[in-house]
């Protein structure tokens, strides 16, 4: 309420639900009778004055360049029935519009957005509550009521309200108070702002216009009877393809990038995959067009390949749409979209879904951000999205809710997109990236110093990485090795798996680009929904988290395991070598699992081969079981590292996937640190170094509950370097660790906001 003083009446009496719901009843009979648009508009406006006890009652319908136009009223001056107008923003009632929102105010004239219309006679009316008239998302008008009187209107009053500006929408909407036409052909500019939350696939924030990504074309003519004219168009659309494609692999944006072109190579060879060509020629044989031959294999094979839900298969059928639109934009001689001379300046990509091809497509120079459908394949845009440095959210029903050339704001760090978004959303998008500007000067000052606490405690920052093409921010963030190195990314993008020698070649490279600066490989972890197309799927699982994956494929393949093994020893000749195992639920399992190691070391020695330096041996804390069995798995490994993601999902039995529940328990639960600290503190007991490269490690105020635990290496994304290193730089770790010991036992749901006042308290930077 604005300006509450006193005792201020609340609300008419006696209007309650009952009454609510009489109201509405009589105003579907309005709605069901006759007469025209008008005057049905004039009899719900008197109703609802009259039930609802209100001295003004007014509706204003939305015109076309964003104009609000006072349609109907009981109270005003009739005079200003159709001649009164308000600009969306202008006045309260511009406002509500504006936001989208309800607005109840027991002194109107004292709010800031007050407007004076001396033609409609509102100067005795002093309370006011207006909602918004809303249909598919956008506002399409506003209801007000007013009295005369100070007062405070109920939740059921403005509730009553919105509920009846529903059904002014329908009548609104069926065209007989303003001509549709008229607000579709200035491009409905009252679209409401809108916020998308949705998937971070690559961080960093970015704000253009919105681009919407729809390559299919339309084929005109899909039966011919001269087949080899038609076979003849279609081989020189095919050798166009393929140069374009070639210059797709030369560009400049990709030189040095090897993942990206690697996964660009996988779809040169799509292209010129002898089934696919050979079914589109077959089919221009059969008396179809070049245009109807590609468009048919393409629907049948999506067909024969939809239902099935393995990620690979997915990424296939992907590359095989994009270059069915990219075959039959050549030969209708079209260019893409993307070469349009047309587009803004600044590029925020809306799709569907989208390949990697298709997203280099687009000047670089241009494109600032990607929004993809919720659920669309994406593992391959991502891994081109991320080394070119442009944001990518996932979000649900994008869309539908996003049109051409609205300005979006793409907050990557986040998963959220924000459309249409209102001033102060922008002007917080620009203190965001000025801020993260600041905060990227602070960090590189710091860079060089050492990850000591401000009571001398040295904690070291490792990496999380995955792909080459991250590896150059393990100097640049000033992290003093590689943490966890997820060699699983480079074998998604191929459809073969890598021999011995490939995998060599990759691994030696990873330990040619970290110079000498320690790196600890996890082997491969895939399964769940992150299945190789050369290993067959296990079907049927109603829970892939908890199922077929990690090191339980290792072992039911030795042979793939054993050959990565082989490639890992190969590349880590003369130098040290740390391996991990991931998905380890019993000691059993770590011994079959190193026991394939040691078979391929005495390979390695047999064949007079060069060995590691040193070779270390750990695994990944993520099954709960393994916890009680410390005791016997701790004299066996070398070390230790905590993969706090799964941990913390299978200790509360939540899916992390799942929006429900994965935002429903917190890490910072009296329950989770307790458990961590017993694991730290039967580490130090056996003297074996501990780690945790989990998200909790990326965060400051979690990183500073690690650190109190007892937590002396964190393994963190690229990004998190500079965050967590302030914070610990600021932080007194004695004065922690004893405000901790008092938390351990609480029955708090979550211990964030204790932690999170100690740092404020304290001067630590979160």
């Amino acid at each position: 309420m604005n300006g509450v003083v006193g005792d201020i009446p609340a609300g008419s009496p006696g209007f309650d639900g009952a009454a609510s719901r009489r109201l509405l009843a009589r105003l579907r009979d309005v709605m069901a009778g006759s007469g025209s648009g008008q005057e049905r508009l004039d009899k719900i406006v008197t109703l609802i004055g009259m039930e609802m006890g209100a001295d003004v009652c007014s509706c204003y319908v939305m015109r076309a360049g964003e104009v609000l136009e006072l349609f109907s009223t009981l109270g005003l001056n009739q005079d200003a029935v159709h001649n009164t107008r308000l600009r969306v923003g202008e006045g309260i009632v511009g406002d509500i519009a504006g936001h989208a929102r309800p607005i109840a105010l027991d002194n109107a004239p004292s709010h800031p957005s007050f407007a004076y219309r001396p033609e409609t006679g509102e100067d005795p009316f002093l309370s006011l509550a207006g909602v918004p008239i809303l249909r598919g998302g956008k506002v399409r008008g506003v209801l007000v009521i007013q009295h005369k009187d100070r007062r405070r209107y109920t939740e059921v009053e403005v509730e009553t309200l919105q509920t009846i500006a529903m059904v002014v929408a329908e009548l609104v909407a069926q065209g007989e108070l303003v001509n549709p036409q008229e607000v579709a052909s200035t491009g409905d500019p009252a679209l409401l702002p809108a916020r998308l939350s949705g998937t971070s696939l690559a961080s960093g924030l970015a704000m253009g216009l919105a681009v919407i990504h729809r390559p299919q074309l339309t084929i005109r003519q899909m039966v011919s009877e001269d087949a080899e004219s038609e076979l003849a168009r279609l081989n020189a659309a095919i050798a166009t393809m393929h140069s374009a494609i070639d210059d797709l692999l030369n560009a400049a944006a990709l030189a040095g990038l090897s993942e990206p072109k690697d996964i660009l190579e996988t779809y040169r060879m799509f292209a010129e995959d002898r089934g696919w060509l050979s079914r589109i020629r077959e089919a221009i044989r059969m008396g179809l067009t070049a245009e109807g031959a590609v468009q048919q294999v393409q629907n049948d094979t999506r067909a024969r390949m939809s239902h099935l839900t393995d990620p690979y298969i997915r990424e296939r059928l992907l590359d095989l749409e994009d270059l069915t639109n990219r075959l039959l934009q050549h030969l209708a001689g079209r260019k893409s979209e993307a070469d349009g001379g047309t587009l803004p300046e600044d590029i925020v990509l809306v799709a569907r879904s989208m390949g990697p091809a298709e997203l280099l497509d687009y000047d670089q120079r241009r494109l600032r951000g990607v929004i993809l459908e919720e659920g669309s394949p994406s593992s391959h845009v991502c891994i081109v999205a991320r080394a070119l440095n442009i944001p990518v959210v996932q979000a649900p029903d994008a869309l539908n809710r996003i049109e051409p050339l609205d300005p979006v704001i793409v907050d990557g760090d986040h998963g959220q997109a924000f459309v249409r978004p209102a001033e102060d959303i922008q002007m917080a998008f620009v203190e965001a990236v000025a801020l993260r500007v600041r905060k990227e000067e602070m960090y590189e000052k710091i860079r060089a110093l050492p990850s000591v606490t401000r009571d001398g405690v040295p904690i070291s920052i490792q990496l999380n990485c995955g792909l080459l093409i991250d590896l150059p921010h393990l100097k640049a963030s000033g992290a003093e090795g590689v943490g966890l190195y997820r060699t699983e990314i480079p074998f998604m993008v191929r459809s073969t798996y890598p021999d011995v020698h490939a995998q060599t070649d990759l691994y030696s490279r990873i330990l040619d680009q970290t110079d000498d600066k320690p790196v600890v490989f996890r082997t491969l972890d895939v399964g769940g929904d992150k299945m190789l197309p050369y290993i067959a799927a296990s079907e049927g699982e109603e829970n892939p988290a908890l199922g077929w994956r990690a090191i339980r494929i290792g072992l039911d393949h030795p042979s793939l395991l054993r050959q990565q093994l082989r490639a890992l020893l190969r590349a880590s000749a003369g130098r040290p070598l740390s391996v991990m195992f991931p998905m380890i639920a019993e000691v059993a399992e770590f011994d079959a699992a190193r026991r394939l190691l040691d078979l391929e070391i005495n390979r390695l020695k047999g064949q007079g081969g060069e060995l590691p330096s040193r070779v270390r041996v750990g695994t990944m804390i993520e099954v709960p079981a393994l916890l009680w069995q410390l005791p016997a798995l701790l004299p066996r490994v070398d070390f230790l590292s905590v993969g706090s993601n799964d941990l913390t999902q299978y200790i509360f039995a939540s899916d992390r996937g799942n929006p429900r529940t994965s935002g429903r328990y917190d890490p910072l639960s009296p329950a989770m640190l307790s458990l961590l600290r017993r694991l730290v503190e039967a580490c130090g007991d056996a003297n074996v170094p501990v780690s945790i490269c989990g998200e909790m490690a990326g965060r400051p105020l979690d990183a500073m509950a690690l650190i109190g635990i007892g937590f002396r290496t964190l393994s963190m994304s690229p990004p998190s370097v500079g965050p967590v290193k302030t914070m610990l730089r600021s932080l007194d770790v004695a004065v922690l660790r004893q405000y901790m010991n008092g938390l351990y036992l609480r029955g708090d749901h979550s211990l964030r906001d204790k932690l999170r006042s100690f740092a404020k308290d304290h001067g630590v930077i979160i």
